[in-house]
C-alpha cells in the first residue's frame, strides 16, 4: 500500500502523520516517529483502534488521522487506572461504553466449593463438543434476545455481540450446555488461546436461580483443572451484580478493571 500522508496542526515541531501500511500509522517528526497508530478487525465485525505516542499533540494527530480513515464506530480499552490515557481519547471523540472487571478464576474444585455441584434434578451437562447444533443455536439466539430486551448486550464480555442473522454461534465446539430431554437451558463458552477464557455463560431467564449457571460453571473449570490448568480468565460487567457474585463466590480474585471507549 503506497503511504497516505495526513495534514497536521502547528505544534512545537511539525508533526506528519502518515498511514505507512494497512491498519497502520506513524507520527513522524524531522524523520523519528514519535507515535504508532494501530486498527484491528475482531472476528465479528467491530474495529479497535490503539496509539501509542510521545506526547500528546502526536496521540491527537494520530486519532484524527485513524478516525478520519475509518468507518464508525471505532472502539478501544484502555486499563481504567491510566487516567492521561483515558484522557487522550475522550479529547479524541470517544466516550465510556462499558467498564469490566476481570477476574482470575481457580479451577481446583477443592478451592472453588464446587466438587459436589450437581445439575438440578431432571438436567445433564453436555460437554463441549457434543451439543446438537441446532439447539444450540436455538438456546444462544433465546438468551440473546432476553438479555437484550432487560439490560443489554453492553453487559455481556465485551467480544460477545450479536454476529450476523442466523449465524449466533462462533464455534460449536466449544459450548457446554445444561440440557434437558426437550430443549437446552444454558450454555457456556471457553475459549483456550493465550490462556483459558470464559467468554460466555448464560442461562435462559425462565432457568434462573435453580443452579443452572453454577453447575455450567463448575463443569467448565472441572474440565480445565483435570487437563492441569490451574486458573481460568472472565471479565464481567462492573454494573452485573449477580455475575460478580458467581465468580466472587468460586473464588475469583480481580485482577484487574478495563473500560470500552467507543467513538
Amino acid at each position: 500500500m503506497d503511504p497516505k500522508t495526513y495534514p497536521s496542526h502547528p505544534a512545537e515541531q511539525a508533526t506528519l502523520v502518515t498511514r505507512v501500511a494497512y491498519g497502520q500509522w506513524h507520527a513522524l517528526e524531522d524523520d523519528l516517529v514519535v507515535g504508532r497508530g494501530h486498527v484491528q478487525h475482531r472476528p465479528e465485525g467491530r474495529l479497535f483502534v490503539s496509539v501509542d505516542a510521545w506526547h500528546d499533540t502526536a496521540f491527537a494527530q494520530l486519532a484524527e488521522a485513524m478516525t478520519a480513515a475509518l468507518p464508525a464506530p471505532l472502539h478501544t480499552v484502555v486499563d481504567e487506572a491510566d487516567t492521561e490515557l483515558t484522557a487522550r481519547w475522550r479529547r479524541a471523540g470517544f466516550t465510556v461504553l462499558r467498564r469490566e472487571v476481570e477476574y482470575a478464576v481457580p479451577t481446583d474444585p477443592e478451592v472453588t466449593g464446587l466438587r459436589a455441584v450437581v445439575p438440578p434434578p431432571g438436567v445433564t451437562v453436555v460437554p463441549a463438543g457434543q451439543a446438537d447444533e441446532g439447539m444450540l443455536r436455538e438456546v444462544d439466539r433465546v438468551v440473546r434476545a432476553e438479555v437484550e430486551a432487560t439490560v443489554g448486550w453492553r453487559s455481556m464480555p465485551a467480544e460477545v455481540v450479536p454476529r450476523t442473522e442466523g449465524d449466533t454461534i462462533v464455534d460449536p465446539a466449544l459450548y457446554a450446555v445444561a440440557a434437558t430431554p426437550d430443549a437446552y437451558l444454558g450454555l457456556i463458552r471457553v475459549v483456550r488461546v493465550k490462556r483459558p477464557r470464559i467468554g460466555l455463560l448464560a442461562v435462559r431467564a425462565g432457568e434462573r436461580r435453580r443452579g443452572v449457571g453454577r453447575a455450567l460453571l463448575a463443569h467448565a473449570l472441572g474440565v480445565l483443572h483435570r487437563a492441569g490448568t490451574a486458573e481460568a480468565w472472565a471479565e464481567v460487567d462492573k454494573s452485573n451484580a449477580v455475575a460478580s457474585a458467581l465468580f466472587r463466590g468460586v473464588g475469583a480474585r480481580p485482577v484487574g478493571c478495563t473500560m470500552e471507549l467507543v467513538r
